[in-house]
């Protein structure tokens, strides 16, 4: 019987200090003895005292004490997962890692292509070959949804040689995919599905979320415990399900990636998540849900605000499923766009936004929200919308139909990024080949890929994007005067 009121990390921590431990090791800190007393009053010692060695420190140096293992079966447990790994380098390593396991240089695998930059990022270390499946677009609302079971079957019948699927699911804005049937697709041809399953850390715990990657038979599931959980940011897991990915040699590709400093006290509160929700998770996100339909009822009485909900996102040739913690609000009815009303809330109110694009905030309720946090949070919308009126109508950000956003891949993006490139004019780039990244940020899918040969439209977009106040964090010219394409004439 697994025994989930225990916390292996956080016991051994407690265990180091109660012994009086004394380490001639890094941290060089030397538990806060040694840190800048400006620093240690603005952060407090606590964050020093748990900034221990993993091994040789938290554990002993042949890790005997299995600290970290158990803690990681334990997850594994309370998930239904057969093997589960902790990084303390976020979702970004962990959905690499999970990609190295399934497919390697020149091989296939069929992505969503509202995948997030850290896939993209895979795809540039790795040299695996992308075969992008199209999203499921909303035109009315410009906003993308989840490919379809359809549509990886369509796209492993025109890839036969592909090596398995990537799905994100959900999206920074809710929407989940048919996980279930989505793996069948795979699993009728013997490969494997991952999941990015970044920002549905909190799903498993209430039968009223979405179903999760596990659950719905994926092989491997990447989620950040820090985005709908407790965990420390950078904290991140990945599950494995199945035969079909070795787990050593999972293992052995996320330690190829991984830091050899793992902070403990990310892998605390990792473990501390776990312990959390296999206790009280049914009764924390069932709060969670209640207080976010009160706080959804209450914006859909303010003038022009509208939080999208199911009957949006889900239907024929939309989502299959919806996650409404998100809280995307959509201000289309106020004449303003997402960039101005989070610049305004944080500026008059103190409150952050997180997703914010062209016409949209979200408004994120998690289990860590109260009727005092979601108070304020109703007050300073309350007062946007006054302020609305008085505001500069939005720069009109000029989003391009599903057909014009997406482009030709025209070269590896491994080719592509690492091979001769130039700098050329925004107003010759349309044609030219990109050697960079652009990325809208958040929610941080890339409008703009290595290898993909650009258009006149998505440039465009992003033009007017970043001039609507859009932000892009990746490019070489953050301006965006000038993209980084291909050097045609260098060999």
């Amino acid at each position: 019987m697994v025994d989930h009121s225990r916390a292996p990390v956080l016991e051994a921590l407690e265990d180091y200090h109660r012994r009086g431990r004394l380490g001639f090791t890094p941290p060089g800190h030397k538990q806060a003895r040694g840190a800048d007393p400006a620093v240690r009053e603005v952060l407090g010692d606590s964050v020093f005292l748990g900034d221990v060695l993993a091994s040789g420190g938290l554990d002993d140096r042949l890790t005997r004490g299995r600290v970290l293992q158990e803690a990681q079966e334990l997850m594994a447990d309370a998930v239904h997962a057969d093997h589960t790994f902790f990084s303390t380098c976020g979702s970004s390593l962990s959905v690499k890692a999970a990609m190295l396991s399934v497919a390697g240089p020149h091989e296939k695998l069929l992505i969503g292509r509202d995948a997030h930059k850290s896939v993209v990022a895979g795809l540039i270390l790795s040299g695996i070959e992308p075969v992008w499946v199209e999203p499921r677009w909303d035109a009315g609302r410009r906003l993308a949804h989840t490919p379809s079971a359809d549509d990886f079957d369509r796209a492993f019948d025109a890839h036969p040689d592909a090596r398995g699927a990537l799905v994100t699911s959900p999206t920074p804005y809710g929407a989940c995919a048919d996980l279930r049937a989505v793996a069948e697709v795979c699993h009728r041809r013997s490969l494997p599905l991952i999941v990015d399953e970044a920002w549905g850390a909190h799903l498993p715990f209430h039968p009223d979320l979405p179903s999760w990657a596990m659950d719905a038979g994926a092989d491997i599931c990447v989620t950040s415990i820090h985005k709908m959980g407790s965990g420390l940011e950078q904290g991140s897991v990945f599950h494995l399900r199945g035969d079909l990915v070795p787990p050593a040699l999972l293992g052995m590709r996320a330690d190829l990636l991984g830091t050899t400093s793992p902070s403990v006290l990310i892998l605390a509160g990792l473990d501390g998540w776990r312990r959390q929700m296999a206790l009280r998770g049914k009764e924390l996100m069932g709060a969670a849900l209640a207080l976010s339909a009160e706080v959804r009822a209450s914006i859909e009485e303010i003038d022009g605000m509208h939080v999208n909900d199911r009957d949006d996102f889900c239907g024929p040739e939309l989502a299959d499923d919806f996650d409404p913690l998100p809280g995307v609000i959509d201000l289309d009815g106020l004449g303003i766009s997402g960039y101005q009303a989070a610049d305004w809330l944080r500026e008059h109110r103190g409150i952050d936004a997180h997703l914010v694009d062209h016409r949209r905030i979200g408004a994120q309720i998690t289990h860590g929200d109260d009727r005092e946090t979601t108070g304020e949070l109703l007050s300073a919308l309350r007062e946007l919308g006054r302020a609305a009126r008085h505001l500069p109508r939005a720069p009109r950000v000029e989003v391009p139909p599903p057909g014009e956003l997406r482009m030709e891949q025209a070269l590896l993006p491994r080719d592509a990024f690492f091979g001769p490139a130039e700098d050329v004019p925004v107003s010759r780039a349309a044609g030219r080949v990109a050697a960079e990244m652009i990325t809208p940020y958040p929610p941080g899918i890339p409008a703009v890929l290595p290898g993909e040969r650009l258009t006149e439209p998505v440039l465009r977009y992003l033009r007017t994007g970043l001039d609507g106040g859009m932000h892009l964090p990746d490019p070489s010219d953050p301006a965006l005067d000038t993209v980084r394409v291909v050097d045609e004439n260098a060999g």
